[in-house]
């Protein structure tokens, strides 16, 4: 996750090597969350970072953390 103070991100791939973004955004206690690819948006008080990663899996079939883990290069 990334981004400004106020801002940050959740982003994955798809089986496609599409990638697919999640931006959570800080309204005083609460947090807006919304998708780049299709506009879904909501609120989230708790966990918003979880609620982005499931709406990714759900919505995208986007699973693949780009930060993960990499092969090591021979």
């Amino acid at each position: 996750m990334s981004g400004d103070s106020g801002t940050s991100k959740v982003s994955r791939w798809d089986g496609h090597g599409r990638e697919h973004v999640v931006r959570i955004r800080r309204r005083g206690a609460r947090r807006m969350i919304g998708c780049d690819t299709c506009g879904w948006s909501r609120s989230a008080q708790f966990l918003p970072w979880l609620k982005a990663e499931e709406h990714l899996a759900e919505a995208h079939q986007a699973t693949v953390d780009p930060a993960g883990p990499r092969r090591p290069s021979r």
